[in-house]
């Protein structure tokens, strides 16, 4: 038996499916949403700070609609959810081909970040009710790089399909996810599926993750650092789409091979560095990837060619992978036991800076340049390394009283 076939053996049908899925979900989401402020720009009036603020939305939305999302799959049944979750996300799509007024558009783009919200992490629970505890870890890794590689391939296929210039991949998204849906909906029926609660954990609401917030300083200089960090990240999606258009002939080509290029030194550098960074404290990872993120972003205001801007989206990348992963582990290695699902429940008030990102972005690309726009936001993204090495230092005085409470008497 060869390892293709092993490997096949080795999951249920619904998490291969799943993983098929996510890479064709990515293909399709990629073709059309990072082209969303280009296909703005084009065909309505809105400015760029507006477009910042669409484009920005399902971030903000995304931040508190994995708690309603959560709360009502308890209550009902994450199958449930997960599937209105899916057909209203392809009603979306089909709403970005249909209407340009901005306030539908304000709308449709809070939708799409709710239906994100609601669906991946029941895709996700779903994938781990039917996996073996010991096989989940390389499950997710698999989740990760199939959505990597669908990637990769998504925005040369927008490239190819013209979305600057028509809505078409925005009704092919629709569809595609229609379709996820049904074979989905099917495909559970037919392994006779019909819900994975799996076993019943502590109820987490928006509540009881605010009060979580709210008592713990650690945790809020994390999340504190985590905003500050997206409101860095976002700018390659949308700011860095605006300014190759104004300063670059064939913007909307060198702005799809950018994100392919973003997919593939993910998909090459992920399994090295990630083998490189257990080796060192993850506040370490973090700090480096910072400067990695902030000289990429003045790589992208600053390259007068494409070759450059190439290089700036490795290095970009790089931080990319340095920093995400190191942020899970602090997350990690701080919550109780008990409240685990509250913290990283939490952990998604961290979107609030991809919401930020974008209308900043917007905003300074209307009054300044994109080499000002880029320096500064780097500026601002490398003060995250402040919020996480408070935090760090408070995490380890609070390690070392734990400790001196634990020690017995003399």
């Amino acid at each position: 038996m060869n390892r293709i076939q092993l490997f096949l053996r080795s999951y249920h049908p619904i998490v291969l499916s799943l993983l098929v899925g996510q890479m064709i979900s990515r293909i399709a989401t990629s073709m059309s949403m990072p082209f969303l402020a280009l296909y703005l720009a084009k065909h309505t009036d809105m400015s760029a700070a507006m477009i910042g603020i669409v484009a920005g939305a399902g971030a903000l939305a995304g931040t508190f609609g994995g708690f309603i999302g959560g709360a009502l799959s308890d209550r009902y049944s994450r199958r449930i959810i997960m599937f209105i979750s899916l057909f209203a996300w392809s009603a979306v799509f089909v709403g970005f081909a249909l209407t340009t007024q901005p306030a539908l558009l304000l709308l449709l783009s809070l939708l799409n970040g709710l239906c994100r919200s609601w669906f991946e992490p029941v895709a996700q629970v779903l994938m781990a009710d039917l996996t073996e505890p010991e096989r989940r870890f390389k499950v997710f890794s698999m989740r990760y790089l199939m959505g990597n590689v669908g990637f990769s391939i998504g925005p040369l296929i927008g490239v190819w399909l013209g979305v600057g210039s028509g809505a078409f991949p925005f009704l092919l998204t629709g569809f595609i996810y229609l379709l996820y849906g049904i074979v989905l909906y099917f495909m559970m029926n037919a392994f006779g599926i019909k819900d994975f609660e799996g076993a019943k954990k502590e109820k987490i609401t928006i509540g009881s993750a605010w009060h979580v917030v709210r008592s713990d300083r650690v945790l809020q200089l994390y999340i504190a650092g985590a905003i500050v960090v997206g409101i860095g990240y976002s700018q390659e999606a949308v700011t860095l789409s605006q300014h190759l258009q104004a300063n670059f002939a064939q913007g909307v080509q060198i702005f799809g091979w950018l994100m392919t290029v973003n997919a593939l030194t993910v998909i090459l550098f992920q399994l090295p560095l990630s083998k490189l960074s257990e080796k060192r404290r993850p506040i370490v990872s973090i700090y480096a990837g910072n400067v990695l993120f902030a000289l990429g972003l003045i790589g992208f205001g600053l390259s007068p060619t494409v070759p450059m801007l190439f290089v700036s989206m490795i290095v970009f990348t790089i931080g990319e992978i340095l920093n995400y992963p190191a942020g899970n582990l602090l997350l990690d290695r701080l919550a109780p036991e008990s409240l685990r699902g509250a913290y990283f429940g939490a952990q998604t008030f961290g979107n609030l800076g991809q919401f930020m990102g974008p209308l900043l972005g917007g905003w300074l690309l209307d009054r300044t340049t994109g080499g000002i726009t880029f320096t500064v936001v780097a500026a601002i993204l490398l003060c995250s390394s402040i919020f996480y090495w408070s935090g760090d230092r408070r995490f380890a005085v609070r390690g070392r009283d734990q400790a001196f409470s634990r020690a017995p008497a003399p």
